[in-house]
């Protein structure tokens, strides 16, 4: 079965270093929190807000072992108005046995706000 695993982070600025930083502690806890091996993985898509754009958030791929062939790509969040600002989303594509309410989607910082619902049924962390 192939399955979507979500997650997002915010940033305090548009800084690179601290970009790369939230994307792979995000993506960390999401390859942790789900057991995802790279050979499971379809892509992996990341969407970044309009203020952001010193760091390319796909680059923390790179630094977990492993990954180096996932094919990853980042693209522009649409800019809603009284959206989340300094905003980084992403997109898991997995192959898995994991049942739909057994997926943790991961938010972290400001980013909780997203998705409370999920942090109070418990597929959230």
């Amino acid at each position: 079965m192939i399955r979507g695993i979500r997650g997002a982070t915010t940033v305090e600025t548009d800084d690179a270093t601290e970009i790369v930083s939230r994307s792979y502690e995000l993506m960390k806890e999401i390859v942790e929190e789900n057991r995802i091996s790279a050979e499971d993985v379809t892509q992996v898509l990341f969407s970044a807000t309009a203020d952001l754009n010193a760091a390319f958030p796909a680059k923390s791929l790179r630094y977990l072992d492993g990954w180096k062939y996932v094919p990853v790509m980042c693209m522009r969040e649409i800019d809603v108005p009284e959206g989340l600002s300094r905003c980084i989303r992403v997109m898991v594509t997995v192959n898995t046995t994991a049942e739909q309410k057994e997926i943790n989607h991961i938010y972290h910082h400001e980013a909780i706000k997203l998705r409370p619902d999920l942090k109070e049924e418990g597929g959230a962390k």
